[in-house]
């Protein structure tokens, strides 16, 4: 599954392309009788779904969902399509600019931003009501964009970021496991401790910040309307400040601004680093890479409010069958069938319903599970930070302006100053 939650720092499908291949709004249907369409015809017919890049692996598990679906619905006929990862967001463009998307489309926040921006996906809590009840708040919040008014999807499977730390680096540099960092001015004190302990051999703090630390320092990153970055604000030039102090100080690897960077992850699996993040079954696939560390570690909840990583199903609203695609949008992120495929990989489900089970919600008393249970916990209050407006090229940018803030090449407002002004530029583009 890691192919498919590296595929949502993609870049998203333009609004500017789906407009050059002559998609417009004006030929979509009125949400509000798709949607009473969908809420009050009777689920029977053809309907198809698409998913992305799980076949060969979820073959069984994906057939046996539509199975019981085609059982609780006699009167369906369900044609599955799956798209291999490579290209995913072409090939939904082509589909979209041809109005040919299927019934319910497998996109994650960013892919379904600019089909809803241009009118082509259904509001489906105006068909499904209950949805905002149901699933986990900011599954629900992901699909709805600044800017604009309605929720375009359904969240399916989740995950989230947990804190891992090296407790044996951590005791041997003179810093207690229980006592783990909990903010920033935290973290560069243990930073300092354990530079001074370990002679600059060891580092606690090993990346540098992006947007989703400036969230978590109180700043707004985008404007209400949605059609302008903000991040450029005295809090954010506070905190690089901080980071640029702590780079100063030798708190940080001294190739973390340069390309030759290998990442705070291959420093922790090296055992340079005594901190990394990653996602809820980090413990377990580390423990293949490097069994000496995963027994020495120890997780805790992110920073802040956690970062939510999201796959949900769409709707488009010329679908020749709404009823049915809400069902079956419906029935495939249903509590038991997201159980069971969570069971069968790396991910969580987004429903409130999974709280009650104890597979997420109880540890079998290994760090692993501890950690599973950490992640899991984290989802209640976790949200998409990252605006889905920024893509590859505004990373690029933003990623430039904070090392030159951090390096002291540029003050940390200059640098700030300059990403917003870029990053607008190009989404006025």
């Amino acid at each position: 599954m890691r192919r498919i939650w590296a595929a949502l720092t993609t870049t998203a499908i333009t609004a500017a392309a789906l407009t050059g291949c002559g998609l417009g709004s004006s030929e979509s249907k009125n949400s509000d009788s798709v949607a009473s369409a969908a809420a009050t015809g009777e689920v029977k017919g053809k309907v198809s779904i698409q998913t992305w890049a799980l076949k060969p692996k979820f073959t069984d598990y994906m057939q046996g969902i539509l199975d019981g679906f085609k059982k609780k619905y006699p009167g369906v006929e369900v044609e599955w399509l799956d798209q291999p990862g490579e290209g995913y967001s072409d090939k939904v463009l082509s589909q979209a600019a041809s109005g040919g998307l299927p019934d319910v489309v497998n996109l994650p926040p960013d892919f379904a931003f600019p089909l809803a921006k241009k009118d082509v996906l259904l509001d489906v809590l105006k068909a499904d009501p209950k949805l905002a009840d149901e699933y986990v708040a900011g599954g629900v919040e992901a699909y709805r964009y600044t800017g604009l008014n309605g929720t375009f999807g359904y969240p399916w499977y989740l995950n989230t970021d947990v804190n891992y730390w090296n407790s044996e680096l951590l005791t041997k540099n003179g810093l207690d496991p229980k006592k783990l960092p909990a903010s920033l001015d935290d973290l560069i004190a243990q930073s300092r401790a354990m530079k001074e302990k370990s002679g600059g051999q060891t580092y606690l703090m090993s990346r540098k910040p992006g947007l989703g630390d400036l969230y978590n320092a109180g700043v707004k990153l985008m404007s209400d309307d949605g059609k302008s970055f903000t991040f450029n604000t005295p809090e954010a030039a506070a905190l690089l400040d901080k980071y640029r102090d702590a780079f100063k100080e030798g708190l940080l690897p001294k190739d973390v601004l340069t390309n030759t960077y290998v990442g705070n992850s291959k420093l922790f699996n090296a055992g340079t680093a005594a901190w990394t993040t990653g996602g809820g079954n980090f413990i377990t696939s580390l423990a293949t890479d490097n069994p000496t560390i995963a027994p020495k570690m120890v997780s805790s909840p992110t920073m802040g409010v956690p970062p939510l990583y999201v796959q949900g199903l769409a709707i488009p609203k010329n679908t020749k069958n709404p009823a049915a695609a809400v069902a079956l949008a419906r029935w495939v992120t249903s509590p038991e069938n997201q159980a069971a495929f969570s069971h069968l990989t790396s991910v969580f489900p987004s429903t409130k319903a999974s709280a009650n089970d104890p597979f997420f919600s109880k540890s079998d008393g290994t760090n692993a599970g501890d950690a599973k249970v950490v992640a899991f916990d984290s989802l209640a209050k976790a949200k998409l930070i990252q605006p889905v407006q920024v893509d590859d090229a505004m990373s690029t940018i933003i990623n430039q302006q904070i090392a030159l803030a951090i390096s002291g090449d540029a003050s940390s407002k200059q640098a700030l100053d300059s990403a917003v002004e870029q990053c607008n530029k190009l989404l006025k583009g």
